[in-house]
């Protein structure tokens, strides 16, 4: 029975020629699987750790992204909000889509991916982007009052690139509290002028939306007659109507206006 104990087979091992195939394959073996148990075993111990970087590194792009948006310091002054939460909404249904992790998932790539959205037709492609992805990150910040702002990433056609901007809401889902353009490609000291704090300045106040949630927010040519126009840019005639057709585009039926309507409802 002995020559059947691991330690006789270890001592073998051990005494065959270091040149012997047999001792080299076992000993590459026994190296993979003592770096495989290391890995396996530091992954799993390091697996909150890592998971609470995750998590702080969403909540500092969270951060970041809220303070680009002007006017938005005074509004988390007066609601007393301090954390934003991440939700994916199924734009289809104005659902929250609880299947799907909003930190995993690629919304830039589901832009371009026929397989995760949906073809639009010209009538209905306010923004001139062609498809519309199925799923779409919304962040919601609440206050000690509920909620106090909703920011909703939007993008369309400008005159010759696609404009990419954050949209908040204030808390009655019909204000606009800010409006900041992060990508864009217009032309320099033209259209690229969207992205002036003073012009992006502008939206901030405006009605974005009546009582019965028909979305009234545009652009016009000179000033602004009422709340709900915004002054065109001088020049920059074609980019400034285009982020006025983008923002109504995501603001519609076919954007997030089934989710804004579920929220205004009490439903989330």
């Amino acid at each position: 029975m002995s020559d059947l104990s691991p330690l006789t087979w270890w001592r073998r091992f051990l005494a065959l020629p270091n040149d012997s195939l047999s001792k080299t394959l076992g000993v590459a073996l026994l190296v993979a699987l003592v770096a495989a148990t290391a890995v396996s075993v530091t992954a799993i111990s390091l697996k909150p750790r890592q998971q609470a970087h995750v998590e702080a590194a969403r909540e500092a792009k969270l951060a970041a992204m809220v303070a680009t948006l002007p006017g938005l310091a005074d509004i988390l002054r007066e609601t007393g909000a301090e954390t934003l939460e991440a939700v994916l909404v199924d734009l289809q249904t104005g659902q929250i889509a609880i299947d799907t992790d909003p930190a995993g998932y690629d919304y830039l790539a589901a832009q371009s991916d026929a397989a995760q959205g949906m073809a639009l037709v010209a009538a209905d492609d306010g923004a001139g982007i062609g498809m519309r992805p199925d799923l779409a990150p919304v962040y919601l910040l609440r206050g000690a009052d509920g909620l106090a702002l909703v920011v909703l990433p939007v993008y369309g056609k400008g005159y010759q690139s696609t404009i990419r901007a954050y949209l908040a809401l204030r808390g009655d889902l019909r204000t606009i509290a800010g409006l900041s353009i992060y990508e864009q490609g217009e032309t320099p000291g033209l259209g690229s002028r969207i992205t002036d704090p003073g012009w992006m300045g502008l939206w901030a106040g405006k009605t974005a939306m009546d009582a019965g949630g028909a979305v009234t927010i545009t652009v016009v040519r000179g000033a602004g007659a009422d709340a709900s126009q915004v002054d065109g840019i001088t020049g920059a005639t074609r980019s400034s109507t285009g982020v006025a057709n983008l923002v109504r585009f995501w603001l519609g039926p076919l954007g997030f206006g089934p989710f804004l309507a579920r929220l205004q409802a009490g439903e989330f």
